[in-house]
């Protein structure tokens, strides 16, 4: 006789006698099935519950996180008849279709499969949310190959002396047609889902497509052949005016596309690897962005009301430094561009010296870092002081020069903005004082230091309350008066591409430097000694300001553990 559910789960460790008991009465009560009400009560993941019914059944399981949409579904099947037996086609194999369900036990589906394909269905077990996500990933893989047709052009623009000059790319490389509607595709799913990023990368079973949204990796396309990964690197190279015969130093270039009447700029990065070539091709919208730019404002990026007020009064004043630090894509240009965009009242002249300029500001005259031609950020900034501003903005400080420089500037009656690559306030310290600045002339210019993250936000469409093991509470250091607290999840939905997160807000922590903090550092005080005193000051940790988001259901716990440390 087959086991129950619920003595299965109870078997493997699971679930006890008594949740059991409870979920029982909870399906009785809500006419819900029993492993459902087991998920939302907290006692068992949907895993759990899928692995167990997998047993049950002596049926393969799949969690399908390392799905990939075939190139073309069986014939008489479509998303829609997937999406409505809650079924996704993973491959055929040896005459046979394999199909992933959520629901094993229909038999029906089963033989109406068999009907439309006249071919033997094996059944594989899967939660099903990851279905929803693999129908998800094969519902826009269909619609942007429908998009990319003849009247989807991709022109490539060529700046000349006498102006641009456009390119068809399908004259520049006629013999691998296959490679660049791939490519084009790539480039169009990429702006269609607001990515950053394209990795194109190698692996022993071919190279995989993958976009970074909302600071996140997430496989697009692959494995494709091996074969075609040179030509797919050449067709890249040949967009950047790269060299395509060097395949052993790595490369840097950049292109500009335009796409259905908008100019679109790319910056490429190609490194040699142990299985060939792999890119990552940086995405800069700028049309896209001056809209988001248009109304920007630092309340708008999702700091702590408390935190933005302090911030404010600091970029207002006359002179001295105002430091924002984090890691690489935590957001650090669009914070001060919103200082800056705060403060421009068209009073002021405000110069800027960045690397590259990604964006334009209205109002404001921005010079390019050009380290080829011998402007870096030590000669521009020395340039900049010599046209009578008020305001400067330092794309980054990455050496001594540079930073003995912003600082005399910050010293002699200007307010410099500038970005320093640190992991939190007290770090960015220490990497001044070891690049020999004098202490006493560091903290004399410093206004504030903002350390930044950007953490992903709950879709607000799919969130929904879940309990934590008290083990897993235990490893995030909530405390136990948390233990009955309701925490949010996103199930994934159409709205989030089935990911739980829509969006992207910032978390900080901001130290203002008042006589005693100033002191400790110039006494080079240790670190504990110094946030022992920022603590008493009202200074607001970046773990602190993530938990509060977490209490407020705008993130998750998860998302939070991912980018922050726990203490």
């Amino acid at each position: 006789m087959r086991k129950k559910i619920g003595e299965i789960l109870i078997e493997k460790g699971l679930l006890t006698e008594e949740q059991l008991k409870r979920g029982l009465e909870e399906a009785k009560k809500s006419r819900e099935k029993v492993g459902n009400v087991l998920i939302n009560l907290g006692y068992i993941t949907e895993d759990d519950l899928y692995k167990s019914l997998a047993e049950q059944l002596k049926l393969p399981y799949d969690d399908l996180s390392q799905y990939i949409p075939p190139d073309k579904l069986p014939s008489g099947i479509s998303v829609e008849l997937m999406r409505k037996y809650q079924i996704v086609f993973i491959r055929e194999e040896g005459g046979k279709y394999y199909f992933a369900f959520s629901d094993p036990i229909r038999v029906l589906t089963i033989d109406e499969l068999y009907l439309i394909l006249g071919k033997p269905i094996e059944i594989i077990v899967s939660p099903k949310s990851r279905i929803e996500k693999a129908l998800a990933k094969l519902e826009s893989a269909s619609k942007i190959l429908e998009e990319v047709t003849e009247d989807f052009r991709v022109l490539l623009i060529k700046e000349t002396e006498q102006g641009e000059e456009v390119l068809s790319l399908e004259k520049l490389t006629e013999d691998t047609s296959p490679v660049v509607k791939l490519i084009d595709t790539a480039i169009y799913d990429a702006l269609q889902k607001r990515a950053s990023d394209i990795h194109i990368e190698s692996s022993q079973e071919g190279v995989y497509v993958r976009f970074r949204i909302d600071g996140i990796l997430q496989k697009i396309l692959g494995p494709i052949d091996l074969k075609y990964q040179s030509h797919i690197i050449s067709r890249i190279k040949v967009m950047s005016d790269l060299d395509i015969a060097e395949q052993r130093i790595p490369q840097d270039g950049r292109f500009k596309l335009k796409i259905r009447g908008k100019y679109v700029d790319f910056r490429v990065s190609i490194v040699p690897t142990i299985f060939g070539e792999d890119a990552v091709i940086r995405v800069l919208d700028k049309e896209s962005i001056m809209i988001d730019l248009k109304n920007l404002r630092l309340d708008y990026l999702g700091f702590d009301n408390d935190l933005v007020e302090a911030f404010r009064k600091k970029i207002r004043e006359p002179y001295g430094m105002v430091l924002v630090t984090g890691p690489t894509g935590s957001g650090k240009t669009t914070t001060l561009y919103a200082a800056i965009s705060e403060i421009n009242s068209g009073e002021d002249k405000i110069v800027t010296i960045e690397d590259p300029v990604e964006y334009q500001l209205k109002g404001v005259v921005q010079i390019p870092v050009n380290e080829k031609k011998g402007l870096t950020f030590a000669r521009g900034l020395r340039s900049i002081l010599r046209h009578d501003p008020d305001k400067i903005m330092v794309g980054e400080i990455r050496d001594p020069e540079t930073a003995q420089i912003a600082i005399q500037s910050a010293l002699t009656g200007h307010l410099v903005f500038t970005t320093v690559h640190a992991n939190n306030i007290f770090d960015v310290i220490a990497r001044f004082l070891n690049m020999g600045i004098s202490p006493y002339n560091f903290v004399s210019s410093l206004n504030c230091v903002l350390a930044q993250r950007l953490i992903r936000a709950l879709c607000q469409n799919c969130k929904r309350a879940v309990n934590y093991v008290p083990d897993f509470l235990r490893l995030s250091g909530i405390d136990d008066k948390y233990k009955d607290y309701v925490f949010y999840e996103g199930e994934g939905c159409s709205e989030c591409s089935y990911t739980g997160y829509k969006g992207r807000i910032a978390i900080g922590e901001l130290l203002v430097l008042n006589d005693d903090i100033k002191e400790l550092i110039i006494e080079k005080a240790p670190i504990q000694i110094l946030k022992k005193k920022a603590k008493e000051l009202g200074t607001v940790f970046l773990r602190e300001s993530a938990l509060k988001r977490v209490f407020e259901g705008v993130t998750t716990l998860k998302e939070i553990n991912r980018v922050t440390f726990v203490e």
